[in-house]
């Protein structure tokens, strides 16, 4: 962690003020701008340790949280205001002029996929891609997925009530899954590996697809 520099920035959207949380790699080749879901914070597990993980490969990690969390709401607005607060804080994202990658876990995983091509990301990460609400699976949400337009990574729960791995339509995009892991990639006592080994499949599949995105598969930009 010797390498990186971690520092908080107010960003003004026509949402209201987001906020970021820089985790600088000394020397990026890439940034990943990432948001959390509908329910929680930046303090997600999952935001951490990729933010914890990723600058050590090259990787600037930009944890965002979307205005209606920084004004202190408990409950998420419509997706459409998401993603103005996720448009409002792209210039900042993309000041230092490293391909960005554009995520976020579950409803911010939403407002990746919707926004991707309009912004110029040069790919997608899912964290937790609600494809439907628990027990409804003919609400699919698999068209903002499908629709991202650039190379995207998908990594769910194998226990996700929102969509099992399974559950997915073939596609462009790959799929890391989380074996015994909820929508939260919590894993419970009786599963077959440790929360510790959850997040590191996370951070590991993360890494790996991070590596591959070569000039031959970046998108737009």
């Amino acid at each position: 962690m010797t390498d990186v520099t971690v520092t908080t920035e107010t960003v003004p959207t026509d949402a209201g003020d987001a906020r970021i949380t820089w985790h600088r790699a000394r020397e990026a080749r890439l940034l990943l701008a990432v948001s959390h879901g509908a329910g929680g914070g930046v303090e997600a597990r999952d935001l951490q340790a990729l933010a914890a993980v990723l600058p050590g490969h090259g990787v600037t990690v930009a944890l965002v949280e979307q205005p209606w969390r920084v004004a202190g709401r408990k409950v998420a607005p419509a997706p459409k205001t998401l993603d103005v607060g996720w448009r409002g804080i792209w210039p900042a994202v993309a000041r230092p002029g490293v391909p960005v990658i554009s995520g976020g876990r579950s409803a911010g995983a939403r407002v990746a996929c919707r926004t991707a091509t309009e912004l110029g990301a040069h790919a997608v990460l899912a964290l937790g891609f609600p494809l439907h609400p628990p027990g409804k699976p003919e609400k699919s949400r698999a068209g903002e997925l499908l629709g991202a337009g650039v190379p995207t990574l998908v990594v769910q729960g194998g226990n996700d009530p929102f969509g099992k791995p399974e559950e997915f339509p073939e596609g462009d995009f790959d799929m890391v899954e989380v074996p015994y892991g909820d929508h939260g990639f919590a894993v419970g006592k009786r599963a077959q590996i440790s929360q510790e080994q959850a997040l590191e499949i996370i951070t590991a599949g993360v890494v790996g697809w991070v590596g591959s995105l070569g000039p031959g598969r970046i998108g737009h930009g």
